[in-house]
């Protein structure tokens, strides 16, 4: 009797676990993510551990480009299916100047940039527009010590340096007490939209660590 109940048992727990499905269908998204990294934290926090490139002081990083995602109104796609060719070394390259390493540019495409339904040399284009449209508060690369500040502060600065976000499209991220990054929420033609609910979750640290540009 054990045996014929064991296999329903087992479906009962599948059907109750939470799933995070991967492998959707390519193109088939509801808005975009652009999401800013503050380099000099991840550099902290990540990157001096990793002795990455990003983080050599030649480069003068402020806000690099994470990643442009897909994203459904409630979850993401990830790993989609797709036709679309596997960029070119050479192509991830290229995004270095903007994305830090050509590492982060690869894992971007294979992660996010399969479900945008555009071929890695659109999603890249796509992903540098984004990126170039959003004016990146100057203020912050005028620090010459590292600071303490509230979360909400960073928020400010870019809504007074960006006239079309506001406050629903754009959310700020924290990690172990630093400022991690900008999230701004963007229709398929790039335009501010309001983020869905469980994007735009707010960092409310009053005194979230803050360092400078190398």
């Amino acid at each position: 009797m054990r045996s014929l109940f064991a296999p329903f048992f087992t479906v009962l727990l599948l059907l109750s676990s939470p799933i995070h499905a991967e492998g959707e269908r390519a193109g088939a998204f509801d808005y975009y993510v652009l999401a800013l990294s503050w380099s000099p934290n991840w550099c902290e926090l990540d990157g001096d551990a990793r002795q990455s490139d990003q983080c050599d002081p030649r480069h003068d990083h402020g806000w690099i480009l994470h990643g442009l995602w897909p994203q459904f109104h409630q979850g993401w796609p990830s790993y989609c299916r797709t036709t679309a060719a596997a960029p070119r070394r050479t192509r991830t390259d290229q995004m270095k100047d903007i994305m830090g390493t050509a590492g982060l540019a690869w894992h971007q495409w294979k992660k996010h940039g399969t479900c945008s339904g555009l071929s890695a040399e659109q999603y890249f284009t796509l992903s540098r527009e984004a990126f170039e449209r959003v004016n990146k508060p100057q203020v912050l690369r005028k620090l010459e010590r590292p600071v303490k500040l509230p979360a909400s502060v960073i928020e400010e600065a870019f809504l007074s340096e960006n006239k079309d976000l506001t406050p629903d499209s754009l959310t700020i991220t924290c990690r172990q007490g630093y400022i991690q990054e900008a999230r701004i929420c963007l229709s398929r033609q790039l335009m501010p939209v309001p983020c869905g609910r469980d994007v735009i979750k707010d960092c409310t640290l009053k005194d979230a660590s803050f360092s400078p540009i190398r």
